[in-house]
């Protein structure tokens, strides 16, 4: 029996939930008997049957005897949902291939053990990597209880965001702009600072057909967007959370009242500080952000150390312009010793321009 074979194709269904299973992960399943696939599904929403449940209720033949592939380690506890051990050993299932273990505490190694009690035979670790490299959201929220976060920018070959006039539309290409439109929809929120919603008064919105809004994260410290701003007069339909230090009750009423929600924070050298905001919407189950910010907040996020991922959207243009302004501004390193690194990047041609996506070397689950 070909277990990568199998195993690749509960990674295909599984994908399927991106979007949607936020704060849960991502996980496919295939049952496999006489070497016929008889059963497959994935966790298709957040609150609905996990993957190994809709599997068994799509097969098409008994899975007694049969074979279940899956990407994540099967839930042994009550949530929205039973326990997907329960369902496993009810169906007769004999085999259990399973791609990751679960970081969960409440499962953490606990459902192959229940598995294996039951005389189900476990193999673990079958596209190991893959698996995990898929729920690199879920896992990191498990850890640390606070959100992923990607910090994405557009930027010429000489590294400009914009020209020395602040004009910005369009540095790249139609494809890669739709590639940042699904990853809004992949990610449960996005989060930028009132300098872009006073330059640019953006809706970060969704544009797919189909998609789901991110849930809008405005870092404002002294509440300076305007409420004629479509982040506020659209609040009713799109979540938005103001992050503020701003103690003034009058002045967040006039939010509150066109349907945002005001996050009162502590100040870090003059700003909101970021590692507080990062655990409140934690709390609250928001485990990823699309930071769309301009220089200034992208500085304060990267030397805040909340920063897990970067993606840099490069276009083959030139700005110049000694004014014309760049991904990352602030204060930045003292030397080429104290720089930010970055590991295991990966490049992906998108039209004329190019992604480059990299995971930021850093101490991410030390202060939080």
């Amino acid at each position: 029996m070909n277990d990568v074979k199998y195993m690749q194709l509960a990674l295909q269904l599984a994908r399927k939930g991106c979007g949607w299973v936020t704060p849960n992960p991502m996980v496919g399943a295939v049952i496999v008997k006489d070497g016929e696939v008889i059963g497959q599904g994935w966790h298709e929403k957040y609150g609905q049957p996990h993957a190994e449940r809709n599997a068994l209720d799509s097969c098409k033949l008994s899975p007694e005897g049969a074979t279940m592939y899956v990407t994540l380690e099967p839930c042994c506890h009550y949530g929205r949902q039973p326990p997907c051990t329960d369902a496993i050993l009810e169906a007769g299932i004999q085999r259990v291939v399973v791609g990751s273990e679960d970081p969960n505490p409440l499962v953490r190694g606990k459902g192959i053990q229940i598995l294996r009690a039951y005389g189900i035979e476990v193999t673990e670790g079958v596209l190991q990597e893959d698996c995990k490299q898929l729920n690199e959201v879920f896992f990191h929220y498990v850890k640390t209880g606070c959100p992923f976060v990607v910090m994405k920018y557009a930027m010429t070959l000489d590294g400009k965001i914009a020209a020395y006039t602040g004009a910005s539309k369009w540095i790249t290409g139609k494809t890669a702009r739709n590639h940042v439109q699904e990853q809004r929809h992949r990610y449960s929120a996005i989060m930028v600072g009132a300098g872009t919603v006073l330059s640019d008064d953006p809706m970060l919105s969704c544009r797919i057909a189909g998609g789901k809004n991110p849930i809008r994260i405005i870092c404002d410290t002294h509440l300076r967007t305007p409420v004629t701003a479509q982040v506020v007069t659209t609040a009713r339909q799109i979540p938005t959370i103001f992050a503020t230090c701003c103690p003034d009750a009058k002045r967040q009423s006039a939010y509150v009242s066109a349907g945002c929600r005001i996050l009162r924070l502590r100040e870090k050298d003059g700003h909101v500080d970021l590692r507080h905001l990062m655990t409140q919407l934690g709390q609250e189950q928001i485990d990823s952000i699309l930071l769309e910010g301009g220089g200034t907040l992208n500085w304060s996020a990267l030397e805040s150390g909340i920063v897990q991922k970067i993606q840099a959207y490069i276009a083959p243009k030139l700005f110049g312009g000694q004014a014309s302004k760049t991904p990352i501004e602030g204060m930045g390193v003292e030397s080429p010793a104290n720089a930010y690194h970055l590991k295991n990047s990966t490049w992906t041609r998108l039209g004329d321009d190019f992604l480059i996506e990299s995971e930021v070397v850093s101490d991410v689950y030390r202060d939080y």
